[in-house]
């Protein structure tokens, strides 16, 4: 990565993995491919994965019940 020109403390190969696998599940690949893609055994590993984007979804708030807290 530092030969690239990135910052090694920043990034590293297990950043690129996990950037492919989040940006498979966000355009809606299903989970079974983006396991064998990324070599893993088993699929609790890949469901890592799978977990964290759906946390990210749960935090997000709709603009609209921002308006309707504030009334």
């Amino acid at each position: 990565m530092t030969s690239a020109g990135f910052d090694s403390g920043k990034f590293t190969s297990h950043s690129l993995r996990h950037s492919f696998a989040t940006h498979m599940l966000d355009i809606g690949s299903d989970i079974h491919s983006i396991k064998t893609l990324l070599g893993h055994a088993k699929i609790e590993t890949t469901m890592i994965y799978l977990h964290l984007q759906q946390s990210k979804r749960d935090a997000l708030v709709s603009p609209i019940d921002k308006l309707l807290d504030h009334e």
